[in-house]
């Protein structure tokens, strides 16, 4: 397979499948495209008929947008989402209003991993999009806590869907209650996550 991604430092939208796949260990080339380089969107377009990034290609099989590939893996490997059905449904709902939601927040707070914005980017519309968030992570971590470190336990692809969220919320130093905290942490001890942080610094010169 092959996965046609943006820059690590600004697309959050590519590091959702991305994390995914090294999540679920599966074999890869990657494919970047430097979105401010003259001539980005005519190459990305010889792979998705978006014309955005990321973009998965499986043989004859091209499948865009991030959800929508976190799909796909889910049908090749077991795991990706909860077991149980009411689990997997609001893991499903979750990942659907994280895909779809929070645009004050995506506006104000940029994903930018190199950067340090302390208390930047404040506004009342991202922080009701960052309480809603924080409800979502506290109410996850406190049913299913003994089941694992992540939000439903074991790692999902709600996981990979909030993962953005991870190096935004970093960026910009928001404060965060406990269980939160502790699965950001988690989320930043993944070595696939590490591996991209590292990506991203290189990108941009930062050592």
């Amino acid at each position: 397979m092959k996965l046609v991604i943006g820059d690590r430092n600004y697309s959050s939208w590519s590091l959702r499948p991305w994390l995914v796949m090294k999540q679920a260990d599966l074999p890869f080339e990657e494919i970047p495209i430097r979105l401010s380089s003259t001539g980005a969107k005519a190459q990305i377009l010889k792979y998705s008929p978006s014309g955005k990034v990321p973009c998965l290609i499986d043989g004859e099989t091209v499948v865009w947008e991030s959800l929508a590939i976190c799909e796909y893996l889910a049908e090749k490997v077991p795991g990706l989402w909860p077991a149980h059905a009411k689990a997997r449904a609001e893991a499903r709902s979750i990942s659907a209003e994280m895909h779809a939601g929070f645009r004050a927040l995506r506006r104000s707070m940029p994903m930018e991993i190199h950067a340090s914005k302390p208390f930047e980017g404040r506004t009342p519309e991202g922080g009701a999009d960052i309480a809603r968030i924080v409800d979502i992570w506290e109410g996850c971590r406190s049913r299913f806590a003994e089941q694992g470190p992540f939000l439903f336990g074991r790692f999902s692809i709600a996981d990979a869907m909030f993962s953005p969220i991870v190096w935004r919320f970093l960026t910009y130093a928001v404060e965060l209650p406990p269980a939160s905290q502790a699965w950001v942490e988690n989320m930043c001890a993944l070595p696939a996550m590490q591996e991209w942080r590292t990506g991203a610094l290189a990108e941009k010169g930062v050592k």
